[in-house]
């Protein structure tokens, strides 16, 4: 089995190469009556896509999505819904001079060594293009939500830039939307433009760091051994391309504080309990406590790089490689929305999930 599905409920199956004719995603458990259209996801499709500044791939591709199934009279059938992107920017002659040769840092090694046969060109399934489609089926994901947790809002954004990180006493929401590295800080905006063109025209790249928070999540949401909310999240992260590490709230810093410190203490509020910090990234016993559901994922550097690198051939002769075609600098500027799209698969998917054994709402009412 090739495990090109994720979910229990809401299901997610991507399906296409970077150099294909086409990718897209297979949604299935998609509640019916749920007002959906091409117009509804396209929005989130084109924060992902490329050439939208100097600081990413020149690769220019539409990502205009079609629904070929799932939607009828513009609201979803409760059937599968199939969602199609179409290449059309391709050029797989950039790849020909590695057909035998496998890229250090690059999954050409390993896909070989499993299948005995890889598509060279841009890397086939091992592509960031790949997570197009994720960003596709994510919109599916905020269209349910929008109905089912109309006060469930996610974001993400940029924290660090290899060894830049941001000022988080600068921290303001509205400056994601005004810079290319979706950074909530201005200075640290403007300060890694000069360092990333700086990689760029040495045919380096860097890596990030990328946080997505979710307010307004209800609490219960999760299941507490093999179906956690925390698990399926860092699951989903991880499982994007490039991506080489996750945490959940604190994560390894919570290994250096105490107990004392680490405790998120409890009040009653007006409306129910209140926490004095959020160490634990609002999930407890992997069960969601109703606060921010927060998680950070670290992206390596694109492996595609113009720099000389040792490598071998499919004959086993050793050789040096040097990438050519268009690649992102620091992959991690296009991963925000992909962040985005798996927390919001993941946390309908928990939604439902909790729905069908639960009912609406916790069950343990306190106060």
């Amino acid at each position: 089995m090739s495990f090109n599905t994720f979910g229990h409920v809401f299901r997610v199956t991507t399906w296409g190469e970077s150099h294909g004719p086409a990718l897209g995603a297979t949604v299935d458990g998609c509640p019916p009556g749920v007002a959906l259209s091409d117009a509804v996801i396209q929005p989130w499709l084109d924060r992902r896509k490329p050439g939208q500044s100097r600081h990413t791939t020149q690769r220019r591709e539409a990502d205009a999505v079609e629904i070929l199934s799932g939607v009828y009279e513009g609201r979803t059938t409760g059937t599968p819904i199939q969602l199609m992107i179409r290449n059309t920017d391709q050029r797989s002659k950039d790849y020909s001079a590695i057909e035998a040769t496998f890229r250090p840092g690059h999954a050409d090694i390993t896909y070989f060594q499993k299948y005995g046969h890889r598509d060279p060109r841009g890397g086939g399934r091992s592509s960031a293009r790949e997570t197009a489609a994720r960003v596709a089926a994510g919109g599916v994901a905020r269209a349910v939500l929008a109905e089912l947790a109309p006060e469930l809002a996610l974001r993400g954004y940029m924290v660090q830039m290899g060894p830049h990180g941001i000022d988080r006493a600068r921290f303001d929401p509205a400056e994601i939307d005004r810079n290319p590295f979706w950074v909530p800080d201005a200075q640290a905006a403007r300060d890694w433009a000069d360092y990333l063109d700086g990689i760029r025209k040495a045919g380096n790249s860097v890596g990030a760091v990328i946080e997505v928070a979710a307010t307004g999540v209800p609490p219960g949401l999760g299941a507490p051994i093999y179906a956690k909310l925390d698990t399926d999240l860092a699951a989903a992260m991880m499982s994007i391309n490039a991506v080489k590490g996750v945490e959940i709230g604190d994560g390894m810093a919570a290994a250096a504080l105490t107990g004392v410190d680490n405790a998120d203490e409890i009040s009653m509020g007006p409306e129910g309990p209140v926490y004095g910090s959020n160490h634990a990234g609002g999930i407890l016993g992997g069960i969601s406590t109703g606060q921010a559901v927060v998680v950070r994922f670290a992206v390596k550097p694109t492996s595609s790089i113009l720099t000389p690198r040792g490598s071998i051939t499919r004959a086993g002769a050793a050789t040096e490689v040097v990438t050519k075609g268009r690649h992102d600098p620091c992959v991690g500027i296009r991963a925000v929305p992909v962040g985005e799209a798996m927390m919001a698969c993941v946390l309908l998917d928990h939604l439902l999930l909790h729905r069908a054994q639960c009912g609406d709402g916790p069950r343990g009412r306190i106060g």
